[in-house]
Formats: structure tokens, sequence, C-alpha cells
């Protein structure tokens, strides 16, 4: 059987997040973004296309790094205003029945009590389509805003998000047995609290007694996924993810990023193939290749040099608004995104200027662009899906919804009648549809199977 592709769309609670300036275009949609019939018909777009879920990003604070204020920012829409993406997923799931939903949710900011308590609130109403993609957060304004002097090195976030992680690991896994609740009129018990279990939970970040507030919901625990590019974010991805998300300009930089991770993966004791990893991928559709050209183009129009460079300055916490436009960015090691900065540092194809990198990185973030017709974008996702040794693709947008409606309608049938892409979706829940009828929970070697309740001193 021919290898099977998984999709997610790509999306954010804000005007027109991976493509600056594109809430400009005539055909974007992205200023609606505070209206849930915006998210539903997102949703029931991506569902007619069989996609696993919507990956929903979130930051936290302003992109302020650009000449020290928001001001860029603020005039480009750089993912600005940003709003709460956990909002509109119930809305969402009312109005769908398979699709899956991936907020971005920090690590570093929440609490492990109360976010365990949501999204285990979200499994329940979404009949188990939830998923969680783990960060740790990277803007500086991010931490003063949310009561820190400033960002948190990268070293001691990663180390404290592995605690959070094992804390709601304790809550999601452990503290309910699946058989605590009872629903017992005769014996007036509603839940056995026998079988509800303290986690008493007492470590270096996060003391946390329990138990969890909400009985065991469908998945348990929410599908992972994490994006981490750094040395140190790739082994947290390998011990505790189920699927990464990465950006690469070339076949080659993700053949190397897919062996990398599949081999930390098997350092961790894992299965390297229990976590997919999706590249993301900017599709521009054309009827004919120059039409798909013209199209690149004329977006590429659109997009606002001064807000990109903000973009690119709070992705890589380097203010470029120092720099010569044509000066070549250097490669240095950072604390706020290293795969956005490693994209134009490492590339083996050539060396970027500022100027090349910013009009690169208004449409989708930088990622790779496919641009050609049904059939040449379809040819180019089964090669990368291949060769590259990936499970499938985030699917970024240039104008919203409408990125997502041409690919489902034009890109989707192409791919079904390869025989690469599902036809129907497989199960009920969300990690179900990604690895398989009946495999709703967490295999029994995950990290969160092997953490154990503590009694009591």
């Amino acid at each position: 059987m021919a290898k099977q592709i998984h999709l997610n769309g790509f999306i954010q609670n804000s005007p027109s997040p991976h493509s600056t300036g594109l809430w400009k275009h005539q055909k974007d949609k992205g200023t609606n973004h505070h209206s849930l019939s915006y998210w539903v018909e997102a949703a029931q777009i991506l569902e007619r296309g069989k996609f696993d879920a919507l990956f929903i990003a979130d930051v936290l604070g302003t992109y302020s790094v650009y000449e020290n204020n928001h001001h860029a920012a603020t005039r480009g829409a750089v993912q600005l205003p940003a709003h709460d993406p956990l909002i509109p997923i119930s809305a969402m799931a009312a109005a769908t029945e398979h699709l899956g939903f991936a907020p971005t949710i920090s690590a570093t900011y929440a609490q492990p009590y109360s976010l365990a308590r949501q999204l285990s609130t979200l499994d329940h109403v979404t009949d188990g389509r939830v998923a969680w993609n783990v960060v740790t957060s990277y803007l500086e304004s991010e931490a003063v805003n949310l009561g820190l002097s400033g960002r948190l090195p990268k070293e001691l976030r990663y180390n404290r998000a592995d605690e959070f992680l094992e804390v709601v690991y304790k809550l999601w896994e452990h503290s309910w047995e699946d058989d605590a609740v009872v629903y017992d009129k005769e014996r007036d018990m509603f839940a056995d609290p026998e079988k509800v279990h303290l986690i008493n939970h007492d470590a270096e970040f996060f003391h946390v007694p329990g138990p969890h507030l909400v009985e065991p919901s469908p998945q348990r625990t929410p599908v992972l996924f994490q994006a981490g590019a750094s040395p140190k974010g790739r082994d947290f991805a390998a011990k505790h993810a189920e699927a990464v998300f990465t950006k690469n300009h070339s076949l080659e930089a993700l053949k190397q990023y897919s062996q990398d991770i599949r081999r930390r993966t098997k350092l961790q004791g894992r299965d390297p193939n229990e976590v997919l990893i999706f590249p993301m991928i900017l599709p521009i559709i054309g009827s004919t290749e120059e039409e798909a050209h013209a199209k690149l183009e004329e977006l590429t129009s659109h997009v606002s040099y001064e807000g990109t460079a903000s973009l690119l300055s709070g992705h890589t916490g380097i203010d470029f608004s120092q720099y010569d436009p044509d000066q070549y960015i250097e490669d240095i090691e950072t604390d706020a995104v290293q795969g956005n900065l490693d994209m134009y540092t490492k590339d083996p194809n050539k060396k970027w200027t500022l100027r090349e990198a910013v009009k690169n990185h208004g449409l989708g973030n930088g990622t790779v662009k496919f641009v050609g017709t049904p059939e040449q974008i379809a040819d180019k996702l089964e090669k990368w899906a291949v060769e590259g040794d990936v499970d499938g693709f985030n699917i970024a947008q240039t104008y919203s919804p409408g990125t997502f409606q041409e690919f489902v309608d034009h890109v989707v049938p192409e791919l079904q009648k390869r025989g690469i892409y599902r036809t129907e979706y497989e199960g009920k829940t969300l990690r179900e549809n990604m690895f398989g009828k009946g495999k709703a929970h967490l295999p029994d070697h995950h990290p969160a199977k092997r953490v154990g309740l503590l009694q009591p001193k």
C-alpha cells in the first residue's frame, strides 16, 4: 500500500498571522477572525477535505523586538490582535464530526492543574478530538506581561516544561481509574473515591497534590504536538511528542531533520514511527504553472516589508531594524525560535540577505512554497513525504480560508485519486485518525504511562 499522507490546517486567531499583510487581499476574510462563523467555515472546509486537525498557533505577547516597540507589528497586524485559541473550539466541534483541534498553549505561562482541566473538558465536549501543541514561548514581551522580569533561558524553559508534562500526565493518566465513575444510584455514589487518587506531585517547579478535577475523557491525554528546533527542543519532542511540526526550505534539510528526530526518539526508548512529522508548506495553486507563478507574484505584492521584518525579529530575537537590508543574516544561537533563524543561516543552497529573507518570510512565515497545478503540488507532496520520511503536512494560508478551500477542492482529489490520502475518516478520536482505529489512548511505552503517583510523606 502506498504511503498515506496526513494533513492539518495551520491558522491563528489573528487577521493575517502567517502571511503578513494579506489581510488587505480581496479574498481574505481574516479580519472576521473574531466571528464564530469564520471559524465554523474554516473547520467545515477542512473536514470536507478529511484533514486530521486544525492546528491553531498562538503567542501571548507582541512582536516588539523590531525597533524595541510594538509599532510596526500594530500597523501591520503582525499577529496582533491575537485572540484566544481555545474559545472557538467548542463551536467548531459542534459544527463538525471528525476534525480535530490542536491549540497552542505555553507550558511556561500556564499552570498544569488548570490546563489539565481545560483540555480534559474540551476532550469531553469534542468526543475526543483535542490535541495540545506544547510550546515554551519565545517572545520577551510575553514574559514581561506575564509577571517575569524577562524571558527565561531556553534550558530553564524546557526543564520547566518537562516537569509540567509530568504533572499533567499524572492528572490525565493516573488520578482517575478507568472504572472510577460508577453512577450507582442505590449507593448514592457517582464515583468511587477509592479509585480517584491524589497525585502528590512535589518537585522543583510545581507542587500539585491533586486529584484531577475531570473524569477520564475519551483520549485521556490530548494528542501531543511539539515544534522544537534547537537540540534541547528536539530532545523534548523526542521524549514527549506524538507529532512534530517543522519548517524547511528544501527536501535535503527536511531529510536531515527527520533523521535526527527519529534518532532522538529511538534514544528515548520509543518507536521512531510513533512520532509523526509534519512540515509546513504553503500551496500556491493555479490551473497552469504560469498562472500559479503569476498568482505568487500578486500575493507577494500584498506583503508588508516592515511588518514582516518585525515578525522575523520576534521569531529570531534579533532587531533587524539595525541591519542593512542587503546584509547577510548571521548564524547565531538564539533564545527565541532557533528554527526560524536556521532556515536562513543554515540553508545549504544559498546565503540569505535580510531583504531576501523578509520577502520569503512574508508568505507562510518563510515556509517552503509549492507553486503549480494541483497535479504538480500533489507530486511534490508525495515526493517530500516519501523521500523526506515525513507523515504529512501542515497547510499554511495566504488568504483565509480561501487557501484551505482551494487546496481541498483541487489538491485533495488528486491525492485521493493516487491512493495516498483517505477518502473517509478511520476512527472517532483524533488520535485514532492519526494512528489507526482503536488507538484512542497513548501507547504503554509513552512516558506518560510510566510516571508514578507518590504517597504523601
